[in-house]
């Protein structure tokens, strides 16, 4: 049985707390379904300039349903230069509900995919197998940006009867990997497979993880944690990997990282709906840490709206570093004088999404008691870590003063105000780098390092001059007047006891030096 609907009616435009939504007039089918087979109905229509970030579609789903599988197209109607054209994402729930929270939540492509199904023991990759069961389901709409003519679409339901099959156990990846112990462990937490945008198998990921040198990885779809589930053999003594999702709003994203296996957070609210600290808590009770990515990205939705209260660790580095990266990397460096009790760590993750964007560049290294879940995440929520543009950049970084005491990378070095401060930076594997000394008051010691780019470089200094120290890798600029590419960064080793009001008398000396 095939069937059209034209121009379905406004049911309702509301607001829940989130997003303004529009709900569409109900698509129904046969009361009485066949025994086998399947019927097919379409539903067109047009969303006009400034329509609800969410637009609902229910579907009144009959008993016997097997499967349920959709498909859409859209009008990408020409516009002038510098006009948004259309975009239309898809996604879909199940009989249990559209509410916030998402417990009936059963996949979400976004404009990646232009149709998909559902059903007992499988789904198209970004979509939660499960039984189709009687009741109003829902397919979402998500107009992303809409011509000045509107948006014409069409989308085609088609469900098929029979007896449901099996849905599988879920099998997650363990909570820890063999590991050195405490250790340095690398990590690229915001990558993208063919369960959202990306077009690399999870195989392929793995692979490519392994071959960057990675001892683990976080799995971060847009909107959707079917991934999760995608990992089995995947994983060994050598890679460990975590499951979680980036949480793709209207204003901003957000990588959850480690979350428990099988968690959704939803992503149906703006910064104006008051919404997101809710669901960064319930990251952080599902084991997760909260990271905002890109935080200045200019693509349309990807700007970071929300705030940095409820971060966890802020992605400053994201892929082959650009102009957005700087920025981001002057706005963090802003927070940490006056935010030095509760800073905010920095992290560098590749967002790799295929050929030829490289998994692993740039990195996290993270100083963490064994290779696990809860040793990772304890590293970077307390910034114990630095970012490398690859595996081959390693480094040693910290700060020694008073009576033998030492503070390394994260963590405060509690000596008097005008107590001399030695700090110190090892590097490998930066030929043609120099080496930068950030503090509060910027860039105060610079040094190149020598040609086969390892050695050291010292700097002195107090805490009553230096707030905090940080140190960049950076390779040669290629815009005069501009900085070079980072090669690589640390977060920052704060000076004197917390709280300490520096001075603004200038330090009493201060060296450089270089070894090969």
């Amino acid at each position: 049985m095939t069937g059209s609907t034209t121009g379905p009616t406004r049911r309702a435009l509301f607001v829940t707390g989130a997003a303004a939504t529009l709900t569409l007039g109900s698509v129904s089918f046969a009361n009485a379904a066949p025994a086998d087979g399947e019927e097919t109905t379409t539903v067109r229509g047009t969303l006009p300039p400034g329509s609800p970030d969410y637009v609902y579609l229910p579907v009144e789903v009959p008993r016997g349903v097997r499967e349920i599988a959709v498909s859409y197209t859209y009008e990408k109607t020409p516009v002038p230069t510098g006009t948004q054209g259309n975009a239309l994402d898809i996604g879909i729930f199940d009989e249990r509900g559209t509410d916030l929270g998402g417990r009936g939540f059963r996949g979400w492509s976004g404009g990646a995919r232009t149709e998909f199904f559902v059903r007992a023991d499988a789904a198209t990759p970004g979509y939660i197998p499960g039984p189709v069961r009687a009741g109003t389901w829902n397919i979402v709409l998500g107009p992303y940006t809409t011509a000045p003519e509107g948006l014409p679409y069409a989308v085609t339901i088609t469900l098929r009867y029979g007896a449901p099959g099996e849905t599988p156990a879920p099998v997650y990846p363990p909570e820890r990997a063999k590991g050195r112990g405490r250790a340095w462990y690398r990590g690229d937490c915001h990558l993208h497979s063919v369960y959202s945008d990306g077009r690399r198998t999870p195989g392929e990921i793995a692979a490519a993880a392994r071959a960057a040198g990675l001892d683990f990885i976080n799995t971060s779809e847009h909107n959707t944690h079917s991934s999760h589930t995608a990992w089995q053999g995947l994983w060994g003594d050598d890679l460990l990997i975590l499951t979680g999702e980036e949480v793709t709003t209207r204003n901003g994203h957000v990588v959850a990282v480690a979350t428990d296996p099988g968690t959704f957070v939803d992503w149906r609210y703006r910064a104006r709906d008051n919404r997101f600290g809710h669901y960064a808590r319930e990251i952080r009770r599902a084991g997760g840490l909260v990271v905002p990515a890109h935080p200045h990205a200019t693509c349309i939705g990807c700007n970071w709206k929300f705030g940095f209260g409820d971060a966890d660790a802020v992605e400053v580095w994201n892929g082959p570093y650009t102009p957005e990266d700087e920025i981001a990397l002057a706005s963090w460096d802003n927070t940490l004088t006056t935010n030095s009790r509760r800073w905010v760590p920095a992290m560098g993750n590749s967002d790799a999404h295929r050929e030829p964007q490289l998994v692993g560049m740039p990195q996290t290294v993270v100083l963490a008691d064994d290779l696990t879940r809860a040793a990772i995440t304890d590293g970077i929520r307390a910034g114990h870590s630095y970012i490398a543009e690859s595996s081959a950049v390693s480094l040693t970084f910290g700060a020694s003063g008073g009576r033998g005491r030492h503070a390394g990378i994260g963590d405060r070095l509690e000596v008097a105000a005008d107590a001399p401060v030695t700090v110190r930076l090892e590097v490998t594997g930066a030929p043609g780098c120099t080496a930068h000394f950030v503090t509060d008051q910027g860039a105060l010691h610079t040094a190149p390092l020598p040609e086969s780019g390892a050695g050291a470089v010292e700097w002195r200094t107090t805490p009553q001059y230096a707030t905090y120290v940080r140190a960049e890798v950076r390779h040669p600029p290629k815009v005069p007047g501009l900085p070079g590419a980072l090669a690589a960064l640390t977060n920052p080793v704060f000076l004197g006891a917390a709280g300490q009001v520096g001075g603004t008398g200038r330090m009493k000396g201060h060296f450089g030096s270089s070894v090969g």
